[in-house]
């Protein structure tokens, strides 16, 4: 749902009165200006970032790398905490603070070429937009907050965090909101993913993702003809899930993304797996395509016994076959009050920027506090992206200064400015 005109009047006076008092203060007036200038530092950041690997699960090299910005930038108490989140804070006058976030992992493997590079206002390769953009614009408000010595009264705390994509299941994020000192502490969440200005996230996809696999004897596909065959229990499996209606509201849809099993053609296999992707605004009826899932693997290995039983002579052996059912991924999901103060301040920042944004529904990091009933958006990092999660992947410089500000001015407005 976009931002319309008429959604400008249902901000409140007070909200625009503290937008004002923030935009009034010379130290943000100089922040603000200074975006443009910090351009060729932001494309150094981005680029130098991108051509450091970070597959899931292996990003320690960038984590280090941006531990060393953060302590360039003047942030305090920086810190690699056990699951390898890269944290830094900018102390404020109260024990409370702003999270500021963005995920530093890509779903690239070991060995992608990241051939990274510049023409014209475009950066091009593998990740340079998501979450290049998010990273570079972390840096970039740090940056500002420091040159123009801006002052505030809650503390804010700069997160780089992994786990963000594919089957990292946002453990970085879950770490920060169930085992990190700041946990309690955090009162607002912006977290920021990619490119653009034209979004805002604050209502989580949920999701559940699960590998499937089946097990059975093996063997030649001549002389043990009769032998229970895991392909065939998949094969089935999947032609009975994928028949299960979901409804078109709550949106609600399934995907089988890896099918594999078997060694060669003429063996019959002794597994065969499958990974399922299954997504829902809500809960209940990601539960019930999980029970079909369920289901479906049970009838197929029922029917498949059956008809091994048939085969009499043929059958080799007792038809052995199992199956498990192993949860790789759960995004929980949740939805940001509409009455909520962080929604209000970024809608009322667009409407002063002149600055059109629709609410959306997403998974991002910000799954996880918005599933606790915390404050919580997901925003891009200005800028214009393409391609994300391929090699031509690209992102356009022009316009990041219009992010950077929207992000700095409803920073300011959570934490509350003191000078």
């Amino acid at each position: 749902m976009a931002n319309k005109p008429d959604d400008v009047q249902d901000i409140s006076s007070g909200v625009k009165r503290e937008i004002a008092r923030v935009l009034a203060s010379a130290h943000v007036r100089s922040a603000i200006e200074g975006f443009r200038g910090l351009e060729p530092q932001l494309r150094e950041w981005q680029m130098e970032m991108a051509r450091i690997p970070a597959p899931p699960f292996g990003e320690a090299e960038r984590t280090q790398w941006l531990a060393q910005r953060f302590r360039v930038l003047g942030l305090e108490n920086v810190h690699e905490d056990s699951v390898g989140n890269v944290l830094g804070l900018r102390t404020g006058s109260s024990d409370q603070c702003v999270a500021v976030s963005a995920h530093i992992d890509t779903v690239f493997p070991p060995g992608t070429p990241l051939n990274i590079r510049q023409e014209g206002s475009r950066l091009y390769g593998p990740g340079i937009s998501d979450n290049g953009a998010g990273v570079t614009a972390l840096l970039g408000i740090a940056a500002a907050l420091k040159s123009a010595d801006i002052s505030h009264e809650l503390s804010v705390l700069f997160i780089g965090n992994v786990g963000e994509e594919g089957e990292g299941d946002l453990r970085g994020m879950r770490h920060i909101f169930a085992s990190s000192q700041f946990n309690n502490s955090i009162s607002y969440s912006l977290v920021l993913d990619g490119a653009g200005s034209e979004t805002i996230v604050s209502e989580a996809l949920g999701s559940r993702r699960f590998e499937v696999i089946v097990r059975g004897p093996g063997g030649h596909s001549w002389s043990d003809y009769g032998t229970a065959n895991p392909i065939h229990v998949l094969a089935r499996a999947i032609q009975a899930f994928t028949q299960t209606s979901v409804p078109a509201s709550p949106k609600t849809t399934f995907n089988i993304g890896v099918i594999q099993g078997g060694t060669s053609v003429n063996s019959i296999p002794e597994s065969a797996s499958m990974r399922v992707d299954i997504r829902s605004a809500s809960t209940a009826e990601i539960e019930k395509l999980e029970a079909a899932l369920r289901h479906g693997i049970s009838s197929a290995m029922a029917e498949e016994l059956r008809i091994l039983e048939k085969r009499g002579p043929e059958r080799k052996g007792p038809p052995v076959l199992s199956f498990e059912v192993i949860g790789i991924g759960d995004r929980p999901a949740g939805e940001l009050n509409p009455n909520a103060r962080t929604l209000e301040v970024i809608r009322a920042v667009d409407a002063h920027l002149g600055n059109v944004a629709a609410i959306q529904r997403a998974s991002t990091d910000a799954n996880i506090p918005l599933s606790q009933g915390r404050e919580a958006i997901s925003i891009g990092g200005g800028g214009t992206g393409g391609g994300a999660h391929t090699l031509q992947e690209w992102f356009d410089c022009d316009e990041r200064d219009l992010g950077l500000k929207r992000i700095l001015i409803t920073l300011l407005v959570l934490a509350g400015t003191t000078n």
